[in-house]
């Protein structure tokens, strides 16, 4: 399969990202570049989807990145894992919906390998675990489309500072909670970028099929 791992170590400034990733969109359009898969760390910045609304924001004093991506408002920072894509779907029948699909199975079966069960929710997107008391969302999700190539991508809590949260109402939903990794069960999670990319790069060439 015809398509780049890149690994960042050093956090990534969020407009640079997404410069990179939409240069690489037009490349790919061209047929100058391959497709993307890239794991990265952003430093603390909320940024808001294209359906956010202006009192999903608590705090007033923090700064809000505009994007294009779709959904709501949602927070990156240290203590996460950030993988972002950039994939021609003009090569998977156009299928918007599979490759959600696709993305949430990535997670889901990744976590597995930690003994942690979560599931998606067809009501809210991105990826949740109940505890004994209500749902709180594990990772978050954000896709936009263009040209038939999807890209920006999902994040995974691991040991995040989860009263960063405080400050927005994450994606839009009052009722249910934020969670991390490190909160659900205190174990080494240091193989997690590995393994999200090995299922990734495994369920797409089961798209392909």
């Amino acid at each position: 399969m015809n398509i780049e791992i890149k690994k960042s170590k050093k956090p990534i400034k969020y407009d640079e990202a997404i410069r990179f990733m939409e240069k690489r969109l037009l490349n790919i359009c061209e047929g100058k570049s391959k497709e993307l898969f890239w794991t990265l760390k952003h430093n603390d910045l909320y940024t808001a989807g294209t359906s956010y609304k202006e009192c999903e924001i608590l705090d007033k004093k923090i700064k809000i990145i505009k994007t294009n991506r779709g959904g709501k408002i949602t927070y990156h920072g240290p203590g996460q894992l950030i993988c972002y894509f950039v994939i021609d779907l003009k090569k998977r029948n156009k299928d918007i919906r599979k490759f959600i699909s696709l993305l949430e199975d990535t997670i889901i079966s990744t976590l597995k390998i930690y003994n942690i069960n979560t599931f998606a929710d067809k009501d809210n997107i991105g990826i949740w675990y109940k505890n004994d008391t209500k749902l709180e969302k594990i990772a978050a999700i954000g896709v936009r489309v263009s040209k038939w190539i999807a890209y920006h991508g999902f994040s995974i809590n691991i040991d995040n500072d989860l009263k960063k949260y405080e400050a927005i109402i994450p994606c839009g939903i009052k009722d249910k909670g934020i969670t991390n990794l490190t909160k659900i069960k205190n174990q080494n999670y240091e193989g997690l970028e590995d393994f999200i990319i090995e299922r990734f790069i495994l369920n797409l060439k089961n798209l392909n099929a």
